[in-house]
């Protein structure tokens, strides 16, 4: 097996392990070799990549729910999607969730994910009431909250050990549906404004024309949304549309990148408009595509996700504006969020502030421009994204997370560190 990530850059030879029992998963952790755990790869670089693997998407069995207080017991392997499937018909939710619905369990909370409610409810990790993990040796640790392994293990990137199973926190919904307001801002200033304005919305995201300039630096399309209350709750299998091939490098460039802008832009009505859209359709949008990584060509692409603290995030996003709009190297896939409060975990991303994600093929020049970008956010006190980064290093990662000497304590501590390694565990340190 070839594993790759969701970016199809870097490539690497792995070999595939899976286990049908605990036994068998804890005999493999002794043998030689260093591992990490990968489940259905939609990790954006190379935390989830190594010279071997430990394959968890099969392991993916309902435990139990209890329909009081909305407690699911699962496998580490099971999908979002699947649990959609299975609750969303019942009334109930995720209580947080990423911007894709097919991904892990397990990953989800080695990501510490977070979504468009994390000013409202925080990280996936918010959710978590209790996990199983197997450590190096083979022996299996029931971690709760406020134990410094759910501290780690919790936006740790796999690097603690594997994750069996879990018991996540469900939130009651009473229809499929979303109420959606969509506000069409002219500038930074004005996006700045219209988030502060709805602040108090539980779900809010905004898509930000990146390549703008002057007047227009900063313009978007800002989307808050509630759930409705109609007793909707008919959640059925969408037709999906599917990219067969890997487009040609040169589809995306500038002119296209910023020909999609402009109609994107243009389409939106005036001012404010509401409407009602369904989950998928406000939570989910590209899981409707299959394969929508392969449009950025077979060198791939990266995501380059950071977060800036709410004092300085104007400031810091109207320079990163300017540099990537000036570099002419646009995202037609710019999302800008708002967050709460940092969470007590070790490497967990969000801070209260702003955070802009962006989409760039892999090309002549963007590292270099990245390496630029990590300058501007460390200059204005903000962190890189590990699960979307296949690039940054060491020394630039290390000064965003002020509890990485924690981690690589506990690593060490418990021996991690000579038996769970990834292709960017290695590159920054941890």
């Amino acid at each position: 097996m070839n594993p790759i990530s969701w970016g199809l850059y870097p490539k690497i030879k792995s070999k595939k392990h899976t286990f049908d029992s605990l036994e068998n998963l804890a005999g493999l952790l002794k043998t030689e070799g260093e591992f990490i755990p990968f489940g259905n790869g939609r990790s954006y670089g190379d935390s989830a990549l190594n010279d071997n693997i430990i394959y968890t998407k099969p392991y993916n069995y309902f435990l139990g729910f209890d329909e009081t207080s909305g407690i699911l017991h699962c496998q580490a392997g099971v999908l979002l999607s699947e649990i959609l499937k299975i609750f969303v018909p019942k009334g109930w939710f995720l209580s947080v969730t990423p911007g894709t619905k097919l991904i892990t369990v397990g990953g989800a909370i080695a990501s510490d994910v977070h979504g468009k409610n994390h000013h409202i409810e925080g990280c996936f990790s918010s959710c978590v009431d209790e996990f199983n993990l197997m450590l190096p040796d083979g022996k299996i640790k029931t971690v709760t909250k406020n134990d410094e392994l759910f501290y780690a293990t919790c936006g740790g990137m796999g690097l603690t050990g594997v994750i069996l199973d879990a018991k996540i926190s469900l939130t009651k919904i009473n229809s499929k549906n979303i109420n959606q307001t969509t506000i069409k801002t002219k500038n930074l200033k004005e996006t700045f404004g219209a988030f502060e304005k709805y602040q108090n919305m539980p779900y809010s995201v905004a898509w930000i024309d990146c390549l703008a300039k002057g007047k227009n630096l900063g313009k978007c399309l800002l989307m808050v949304g509630d759930f409705a209350d109609d007793g909707d709750l008919d959640y059925r299998k969408k037709m999906k549309l599917n990219v067969p091939f890997t487009f040609p490098a040169f589809t995306l460039n500038s002119l296209s990148v910023k020909a999609f802008n402009w109609l994107y832009y243009k389409k939106a009505p005036k001012g404010i408009s509401h409407q009602k859209v369904d989950i998928d359709s406000f939570f989910y949008p590209l899981d409707a595509i299959d394969n929508w990584n392969r449009i950025y060509g077979k060198n791939g692409f990266t995501q380059y996700q950071f977060i800036l603290p709410k004092a300085a995030s104007f400031k810091g996003l109207k320079e990163i504006l300017e540099t990537i709009a000036k570099s002419g190297k646009g995202s037609f896939l710019a999302v800008l969020k708002l967050y709460g409060k940092a969470n007590k975990n070790y490497l967990s991303f969000p801070i209260e502030g702003y955070s802009l994600a962006l989409d760039f093929k892999i090309e002549k020049g963007l590292f270099e421009l990245l390496d630029n970008l990590d300058q501007i956010v460390i200059k204005y006190g903000g962190r890189i994204y590990l699960t979307k980064d296949v690039r940054v290093s060491k020394e630039n990662f290390e000064k965003g997370y002020e509890h990485i000497d924690k981690f690589r304590a506990l690593r060490k501590a418990y021996k991690m560190d000579k038996k769970l390694q990834s292709l960017q565990s290695k590159r920054v340190g941890i």
